[in-house]
């Protein structure tokens, strides 16, 4: 994807408009205002210099801090807005120290959280929910997850060895699909396939697509069959065929498998439960219940750069259907988004940086998986993606992360368009990968801070460049953004107060 610079007069014409939610700060329309014209932008960039293109942001509006409702929503969603990776774990932990109960609704093992202590310790979880860290929580696997319980239960007992207690504090849905070996086989052999064509997905090889596929097919095994042995089974041998006769080379050993959770059964007993009925219950008794989502929304699977995305809906819809509560029961939809972007495996990412200074926010941002190692991919901020997550899942509140990432940086792009190479401005997402592939990118630019924030813990505290990013977000998403992560401890996070935009003169 190429580069263009912004046409300075295309944006002169964006005009605010009012937010569409009370207590939200007004919605500025640039972006839209750009995709409603055919503007005569440069030529785009040669790729040596394409970090150079862009033209500077106008001045910055006049911000009045107006008054706030505490935030105190029984029910509270967190879901990630981008690739993946944006920090979701983090506030989850600290929200979790308010809440009751954490729940998880989809995806499986090959989403990765890491999360610290309040002494700093490092840990890093893959299904248990971020919530554990918090003695007073009850954690809740869903039954929208995919659950390997041989891999659970090694995350439980490292847990505990570090003495985090998980026992009496963890429920898994009965009626979550399990995830077998045989999928993970299948998943190493899809990926294999594909690797001639050109054409992997880049799977974590975790065996959820297997999973979701076997769970779509209605030959899948859920948490509940454990209880029945004989059935148990009798389901698995012949969930066993579909990758003996698919696959020449396909090595499972079903009889050691079927022996496996038959000892397994009465471990896991404890642990399953009714998720369904015992959420709602909670809900109706006004219990205080927080939802961690996996991925995120453009590696959704149905909203996503399909097919390079996951095999669940990572986006608001997968809550409802992976936890069975309604959607009147959420009372806040928070999405977490990095001050940049990263994405791991392949497809199409349109704001990505390549060279050396990729490799600088790489290291600085310790950007590589917490489930796979891989190195993650680096980007600009994409605001044409983040309005379209925003618009899918209803977001009331933005969490925005790594902002001290950034602090190096003379000057920060931000992705505002995508141009077709007939010159159409977008005005969000196509679901044409070859065409996104072919757009250029109209970017704005701002001036970076040079300053170290990691120490900042309040609004004030921040430089005047560094607030001035964060309400240029704020301002054009028109979601408030309360919540700034300026390093990986659980402390080093900036509470942002509510502001009402003025146009600036």
């Amino acid at each position: 994807m190429q580069v263009v610079a912004l046409n300075t007069h295309a944006a002169a014409l964006a005009q605010p408009l009012m937010a569409r939610r009370p207590g939200v700060a007004p919605r500025h329309s640039a972006a839209l205002s750009l995709v409603q014209q055919r503007s005569a932008a440069p030529a785009a960039q040669p790729a040596a210099r394409r970090h150079a293109a862009g033209a500077r942001c106008q001045a910055a509006p006049v911000a009045t801090v107006v008054a706030e409702p505490k935030f105190e929503p029984q029910v509270c969603v967190v879901l990630g807005t981008q690739w993946g990776d944006e920090g979701k774990g983090k506030l989850v932990d600290i929200l979790a120290q308010e809440y009751e109960i954490v729940a998880r609704a989809q995806g499986g093992a090959n989403a990765g959280h890491t999360i610290y202590d309040s002494e700093g310790n490092k840990y890093k979880l893959h299904l248990i929910p971020s919530g554990i860290l918090n003695p007073k929580a009850t954690c809740v696997i869903g039954n929208g997850v995919v659950v390997h319980l041989p891999g659970l239960f090694e995350e439980i007992k490292g847990m505990q060895e570090r003495g985090v207690s998980v026992e009496g504090r963890l429920l898994i849905s009965d009626r979550a699909h399990m995830l077998f070996e045989l999928h993970k086989e299948i998943d190493g052999a899809r990926e294999a396939e594909l690797a001639g064509t050109g054409k992997q997905i880049g799977t974590t090889k975790r065996g959820i697509g297997p999973a979701y596929s076997s769970k779509s097919t209605r030959n899948g095994l859920r948490l509940g069959d454990i209880r029945r042995p004989q059935q148990f089974a009798e389901k698995l041998r012949k969930l066993s065929l579909d990758g003996s006769k698919r696959f020449d080379d396909f090595d499972y050993d079903v009889e050691a498998d079927i022996k496996l959770y038959e000892e397994m059964a009465a471990v896991v007993a404890p642990y399953i439960a009714d998720t369904v009925y015992q959420l709602n219950e909670w809900c109706d008794e006004g219990r205080k219940i927080l939802i961690e989502g996996a991925n995120a929304t453009m590696l959704d699977i149905d909203f996503g750069t399909y097919p390079y995305v996951t095999s669940s809906n990572p986006s608001i819809g997968g809550v409802l259907t992976g936890l069975g509560i309604a959607p009147n029961r959420l009372g806040a939809v928070i999405g977490v988004a990095k001050a940049y972007t990263t994405r791991v495996g392949a497809g199409p990412y349109p704001t990505e940086i390549f060279g050396e200074l990729a490799e600088e926010l790489r290291e600085v941002g310790a950007e590589y998986g917490t489930t796979t190692g891989r190195p993650r991919r680096i980007g600009w901020l994409d605001m044409v993606a983040l309005k379209y997550a925003s618009r899918i899942n209803g977001l009331t509140h933005l969490n925005l992360t790594k902002l001290d990432v950034l602090s190096d940086l003379e000057e920060i792009k931000i992705g505002v368009a995508y141009r077709t190479p007939d010159g159409t401005l977008l005005p969000t997402v196509p679901e044409d990968l070859d065409l996104l592939e072919q757009c250029e990118v109209v970017y704005e630019t701002l001036p970076g801070w040079k300053v170290d924030i990691s120490k900042c813990r309040a609004w004030e505290d921040l430089p005047e460049a560094a607030r001035s990013y964060v309400r240029w977000i704020e301002q054009r998403l028109g979601v408030h953004c309360k919540w700034i992560g300026v390093g990986p401890g659980r402390d080093a996070v900036v509470e942002k107060p509510l502001e009402q935009y003025a146009a600036a003169r």
